[in-house]
């Protein structure tokens, strides 16, 4: 199994890349992982309206779907966004274990910027995932 974080923007600070190191350690006994980053666009000070917010949306949404690639046998994307499927950790390894069952030898996990993502994207997944109604910035 190969688990694929695609996001946009990447991490600054070196405590952040110390620990995501050392969970895709602790992966390693169980799937491959990769994470692939595309820079996060620009945006104007003082806000924005809809229609440049939507702009952005689909300009990193374009460069995660170059990441995302064609569409392959034994490839699950899931968007992960507020309004998606919230798991139980049980329910989480059910699910994962179904998947797998059933074909799935790679997940595409795809993480928007500070804005989200663009909706036509989300469309494109195969399921959405919420770990939580909080968004949390990049920096904590």
């Amino acid at each position: 199994m190969t688990a694929e974080i695609l996001c946009v923007g990447s991490l600054k600070e070196r405590y952040w890349r110390d620990a995501v190191a050392e969970y895709t350690k602790r992966l390693s006994g169980y799937c491959r992982t990769q994470i692939r980053e595309v820079p996060d666009e620009r945006t104007p000070e003082g806000g924005m309206s809809d229609r440049e917010r939507s702009a952005v949306l689909a300009r990193e949404g374009d460069r995660l779907r170059r990441l995302m690639g064609e569409s392959r046998t034994g490839t699950h994307r899931i968007a992960l966004c507020i309004g998606g499927r919230r798991y139980s950790s049980e329910e989480w390894a059910t699910h994962l274990s179904s998947l797998m069952g059933s074909g799935t030898s790679h997940l595409q996990f795809v993480i928007g910027g500070s804005l989200g993502l663009d909706e036509a994207l989300v469309r494109e997944t195969d399921e959405q995932m919420s770990f939580s109604d909080f968004t949390f910035p990049h920096q904590m």
